[in-house]
């Protein structure tokens, strides 16, 4: 095993988690040495050394010689009563040239600096990204740290803040880290599983061979933050807990609830919050006319499968989405990305199978939810309201019920129900567990409804997200 790593504004060597506890960085002339380090692979004697490094560090933090947190698992979901805050928050740190973020202890750098940087460096890796990315990836930060920084206190001293993680694999998570390294935080990543993807990402910190990947896991924190019980009292930033779910899910509490007793079942399973511009498709050139089921069951090309995974990257889930913007961006249901820690995006004719985290706007009112992926996409036209629904028009239904990709079935609406608030169409095209998030089209191949639920206890009595809310929530779209 390699014996000493190190990477910061001073390189520090020191002699693996032993070296770890022990450091205290100096900071001179306006530069903290700092100890950013990823442990790669498992082994035995790795997971007793992180033992009794967390016990040791948790025993110093009690006496007020540093601060320190093993986190087990960041935060995936910013919850919605927050959102606002750290938005505002962001907008003035920018304008107000990030000087704006209160500091840790003397001997840190200045957050705010820190952050216009990784920033920059997030940029640099998505060449793509859009002031909405960068302003999303940005609130991820601030609350990030926020929840990582917990009931911090000025130490003795310059103090000293020691943060270690397990298995961080996302690049925005990665970044966080590199972020807290930036302020002078000494961080440790415990990869056992995997190692972050890519040579530019890995330069930012030094690597260190522990033994093989492997499935086993290193130990989660019992002491530390993690464990004090002065942060056992009601958090200042409410953390939802994440919905785990192995079977056919139902609609999370933060959705659209149902009444009681028509025992709605919602055919999908159920993260941060901001507006994502895009491209959707613009109302085409061609006289309109009505298509035939064949040439509008060929519009499935544009209906993707969506598999949701848990942060081991197993399958908890699958639904289904639309595609509504060239630049990858795909309409579905908040109950099915909800819960999720990334996704798989399959689209008919294409072998490759798109993997993302970015899931840039959600609302569980009316039970949307915009997915990005990397690839151009053809999106479906959003019906603009010419006509109004009817009951008794002709409908198709798109979908991947049970898992059997962008099935269609036909049928009519046969209603409109307002549920909590929220127009509903009613419909008797049959849709089954999966297909939430298919496409609802009339009979001229345009969406008039995004599927999100059917009742057990009626026959081919399914409902739709209706046309005007997805305009709503595509607004900066169309």
């Amino acid at each position: 095993m390699e014996k000493t790593a190190g990477y910061g504004h001073n390189s520090i060597k020191t002699d693996f988690l032993e070296g770890f506890a022990d450091i205290r960085g100096s900071f001179k002339e306006h530069s903290r040495g700092i100890y950013f380090v990823r442990i790669l692979g498992w082994s035995s004697e790795l997971c007793g050394a992180v033992r009794e490094m967390d016990k040791r560090l948790t025993e110093e933090m009690k006496h007020g010689n540093l601060f320190y947190h093993m986190v087990n698992a960041l935060p995936n979901l910013l919850p919605a009563e927050n959102t606002r805050y750290y938005t505002q928050r962001y907008e003035h740190l920018a304008a107000s040239g990030y000087t704006g973020i209160g500091k840790p202890g003397e001997a840190f750098r200045q957050p705010g600096a820190a952050l216009q940087e990784i920033i920059s460096v997030y940029c640099a890796a998505k060449p793509s990204v859009t002031d909405s990315m960068r302003r999303n990836f940005a609130v991820k930060i601030l609350f990030w740290l926020d929840f990582v920084l917990k009931g911090i206190k000025q130490q003795k001293g310059n103090g000293c803040v020691k943060i270690a993680a397990r298995n961080v694999t996302k690049v925005q998570e990665y970044l966080f880290y590199y972020f807290l390294a930036l302020t002078g935080c000494d961080v440790l990543l415990l990869q056992s599983r995997q190692d972050i993807q890519g040579e530019e990402m890995q330069k930012f910190s030094k690597a260190v061979r522990a033994g093989d990947f492997c499935m086993e896991e290193i130990p989660a924190a019992e002491g530390g933050r993690e464990a004090s019980e002065e942060n056992r009292q009601k958090p200042a930033v409410k953390i939802p807990q994440r919905v785990r779910r192995r079977s056919t899910p139902q609609l999370a509490d933060t959705a659209p609830q149902h009444p009681a007793d028509t025992s709605a079942r919602h055919p999908g399973n159920t993260h941060a919050v901001l507006e994502h511009p895009g491209q959707p498709a613009l109302r085409g050139m061609q006289p309109r006319r009505e298509k035939s089921f064949e040439e509008l069951a060929a519009l499935s090309s544009s209906v993707v499968m969506i598999a949701v995974r848990d942060k081991e990257g197993e399958v908890i889930s699958t639904g289904s989405g639309i595609m509504a913007g060239r630049g990858g961006y795909i309409l579905t249901n908040d109950h099915v990305a909800r819960g999720g820690y990334s996704y798989s995006v399959r689209i008919e004719n294409d072998s490759v199978e798109y993997q993302t985290d970015e899931l840039i706007k959600y609302n569980p009112v009316l039970d949307l939810a915009l997915l990005r992926i990397d690839r151009r996409l053809s999106p479906l036209e959003i019906y603009h309201g010419d006509r109004r629904l009817v009951r008794g028009q002709s409908v198709a239904a798109i979908g991947s019920p049970l898992g059997l990709f962008n099935s269609v079935s036909d049928g009519i609406i046969s209603g409109f129900r307002n549920l909590n608030g929220v127009d509903m169409i009613q419909f008797t095209a049959p849709i089954s567990s999966g297909s939430s998030g298919g496409a609802l089209l009339n009979r001229y191949g345009e969406v008039i409804g995004i599927s999100t639920a059917g009742f057990d206890r009626g026959q081919n009595i399914n409902l739709a997200v209706g046309y005007e809310n997805i305009r709503l929530f595509l607004q900066g779209f169309l």
